[in-house]
């Protein structure tokens, strides 16, 4: 089975890929995430999988970035923490619920690639991203896609190597 491809949001006034590029190691959980169709999908990211990094909520939103999986999803510990926004006492240590995997920055694009620029682009139109009403902050994203936007990016001779 090959590399992934993905694409997370996050609000940029909230965790920013700029905040993930300052953090210990450039190095996160992708946690908080409390839709049960993107649980699934942050399950199922495996190490080396890459992710194109979106601004929501931000003007103008779009993809801001790249980051990597550097671990698989784990119990997500924000949803044990009572003190925590995205407690969930349903959670348990032994029934966790929530998931995230842990992901790296790897770059950040000198210029957001914004909606109306990946609408401009047929051969994007398939995104998930794209489709009214997709509200969704984790979505699987089609290899070509992925290399598109790295292209629009002006990054694609610079595309991210597998970890080792």
């Amino acid at each position: 089975m090959g590399k992934g491809y993905w694409l997370v949001k996050s609000e940029a006034d909230c965790f920013s890929i700029a905040d993930l590029e300052r953090s210990n190691g450039k190095t996160t959980a992708w946690d908080g995430v409390r839709n049960f169709q993107a649980r699934n999908y942050l399950r199922s990211m495996k190490r080396g999988d890459l992710l194109l990094f979106y601004h929501s909520s931000a003007e103008p939103p779009g993809v801001a970035g790249v980051a990597e999986v550097v671990a698989e999803a784990h119990a997500d510990a924000t949803a044990l923490d009572p003190a925590d926004s995205h407690y969930d006492p349903r959670a348990t240590p032994e029934e966790p619920i929530w998931f995230c995997p842990d992901v790296r920055h790897v770059r950040t694009f000198e210029r957001v690639i914004d909606l109306a620029e990946l609408r401009a682009h047929e051969e994007l139109s398939g995104m998930a991203v794209l489709r009214k009403g997709q509200r969704l902050s984790v979505m699987p994203v089609a290899k070509e896609e992925f290399e598109r936007v790295l292209e629009l990016a002006g990054s694609r001779a610079q595309a991210p190597r597998r970890s080792r």
